[in-house]
This record gives C-alpha cells, structure tokens and sequence, in this order.
C-alpha cells in the first residue's frame, strides 16, 4: 500500500509531514486533506482578515499528486457596528 505525506500550509508556515500515511484509493487522500483544512482554520483564528489554509499531499517520491485550499475572507461593510 503506497504512503503519501499531508503537508499543511498555513499562509506562509510550512508544516511538512515525515511520517505520511498509507492510502489505497484517491478518494482517501483527497478526504483526509480536506478533513485537515476546518482543524487548522480553527486553531489559527482570528489572525487578521484574511487567510489561506492548504494542504498538499506528496506521494513516496516526493511528487506532488493532491492539494485542497480553504480560503477565509472577511470585511467590515461602511455603516457597520461601531468599535
């Protein structure tokens, strides 16, 4: 069973996985890097109004075969509650 290795992106932060996990089929990679993306959110918030989470899975030779993106946009609009 092929290994692959999830590694988390949170703006310009690189967390590169050692250790990866084994996978058989595309659809298990593609959800565990999408399961990741709320967790990292969650525990990187609030930090600023904008903000990028990705995770990028290499596979045993160190090719790049997945990544999933969270985008997190935020912006007050004019008349909004006061400070």
């Amino acid at each position: 069973m092929p290994r692959y290795y999830f590694d988390a992106y949170d703006q310009s932060d690189l967390t590169r996985d050692e250790e990866g996990i084994h996978c058989d089929l595309r659809s298990e990679i593609q959800e565990r890097a999408i399961d990741a993306l709320p967790d990292m959110a969650r525990d990187a918030l609030p930090n600023g109004p904008n903000h990028d989470f990705r995770i990028q899975v290499r596979d045993e030779s160190d090719r790049v075969v997945f990544r999933a993106t969270l985008t997190l946009t935020s912006e007050w609009f004019e008349g909004g509650p006061a400070r």
